[in-house]
């Protein structure tokens, strides 16, 4: 078994359509209505994420992604918009959580040191 897609309940789909594809590199696989729900999935790699408008909004959540290199996600989406972090855990990962488009929280993870300068996240 693994994980097919995180869904994410969203205010506004455009804007979260473009910030998960412009500035995390998720690219558009699909896109569905469903009971009077708007639905966008974005993928890359295995990973699926489920961008979902509803009539009405119940919840947001958490989201976490492994990154290669922290530092380079720090300067991509830029230090200003930092929720909490950068930290550095005693396991040596290196953390840090940003709020997105929708007051969700997102987290990104470096488990290890990154491998060359340069390299995307």
């Amino acid at each position: 078994m693994r994980l097919h897609h995180f869904g994410l309940e969203v205010t506004n789909l455009e804007d979260s359509i473009k910030f998960y594809t412009d500035l995390l590199g998720l690219e558009m696989e699909s896109r569905h209505s469903f009971l009077g729900e708007d639905i966008a999935f974005l993928a890359s790699g295995h990973f699926r994420l489920e961008l979902v408008y509803p009539p009405q909004s119940t919840h947001s959540t958490h989201l976490c992604f492994e990154v290669s290199d922290l530092q380079q996600v720090i300067k991509t989406l830029g230090s200003d918009k930092i929720a909490e972090g950068p930290y550095k855990l005693d396991t040596g990962w290196e953390t840090v959580f940003y709020e997105g488009p929708n007051h969700e929280v997102i987290e990104f993870l470096q488990l290890s040191p990154p491998h060359k300068a340069g390299t995307s996240f």
